[in-house]
């Protein structure tokens, strides 16, 4: 089985047998609790239902653990989960129904939007085989959409924001939200040309935005920070030292980098220009949570790829 099964498994352990005040230094797996409180909290609730199939799920020693019961509890629960993003479908699809009329089944936008969008392979592939939860979590964001699109604008950035406290990957499009909604909820009134009328700005509205994700956001971290843990939290949220690249995902620009770093070493060690007792050992795909220099090139910090972030999101 594929390591996020292992993951879920392990998280399932920990929620369900540590208090909340060990949630995030639990550290008996190499396979430590990294999403947000209310994917922590999600799991909890899956753990009370999984000790109705097989209780050793829930050993925390029992790595690797698996039975007939373990995965069928585990891949049920994505399925049964996967509700949610039917009925986001469903909204999206409500949304665009009547935008083009269409008498041929094969032309209507909510027949295609329903298709490509249930019938997603990439997305049955890694929930369905490998393991995950993004089903239920693009429901979360399909249904935010729609809200959107509805003009339910306090709704959609509510379950917005508490996708973010699921999953904070989700953080990429933060940014296009909050340039949307103040656009289209902060101010009020267009000019005639489609313009925005600056004097129809509502400070109302940017206040009720601000409170609910003030409020979503103490929900989730609240009693992390009462703990005085959310350090903690945003440690294992961000996990800097796991380094630039993980095993087995798509290759990126920092996948090059460490190829030149490591094609520049190996030249190095060959004119005998670099000490072999003082290359790092740690590897950079490995994808645990382990720290590691660049040899010829220099180490890229934090700061530096949050800058590049930001940048490329411009």
């Amino acid at each position: 089985y594929s390591t996020d099964f292992e993951v879920h498994r392990n998280w399932l352990a920990i929620t369900h047998n540590l208090p909340l005040s060990q949630w995030y230094y639990e550290a008996t797996s190499e396979w430590t609790l990294d999403y947000p409180p209310f994917f922590a909290w999600f799991e909890y609730a899956l753990s009370h239902i999984a000790k109705y199939f097989d209780p050793k799920i829930l050993v925390m020693e029992n790595l690797n653990y698996t039975s007939r019961a373990t995965v069928f509890f585990q891949r049920f629960s994505v399925i049964f989960t996967d509700i949610l993003f039917t009925y986001g479908v469903h909204e999206c699809c409500r949304w665009v129904d009547g935008k083009r009329p269409a008498k041929d089944v094969l032309e209507k936008r909510t027949f295609i939007l329903a298709v490509l969008l249930l019938w997603n392979f990439g997305l049955l592939i890694v929930d369905h085989i490998h393991f995950q939860y993004n089903g239920f979590l693009s429901g979360l964001m399909l249904l935010s959409v729609a809200r959107l699109c509805q003009k339910r604008y306090l709704e959609g950035a509510f379950l917005f924001a508490v996708l973010l406290h699921f999953k904070h990957i989700y953080l990429y499009v933060a940014p296009a939200y909050g340039i949307y909604l103040l656009r289209s909820y902060c101010f009020t009134a267009n000019n005639a040309g489609g313009s925005v009328k600056w004097r129809s700005f509502s400070l109302l509205h940017l206040t009720l935005l601000g409170l609910i994700v003030c409020l979503v956001s103490a929900l989730s971290l609240g009693p992390f920070i009462v703990l005085g843990q959310l350090p903690q939290v945003i440690s294992r949220l961000f996990p800097f030292k796991r380094g630039l690249c993980h095993a087995y995902w798509a290759p990126n620009f920092w996948a090059l980098y460490n190829a030149m770093d490591k094609a520049l070493t190996i030249f190095g060690l060959k004119c005998s220009l670099l000490d072999p007792t003082k290359i790092p050992k740690a590897s950079m795909t490995g994808g645990l949570v382990q720290e590691f220099h660049h040899t010829v090139l220099p180490s890229v910090t934090p700061t530096a790829t949050l800058i590049c972030t930001f940048v490329s999101i411009l």
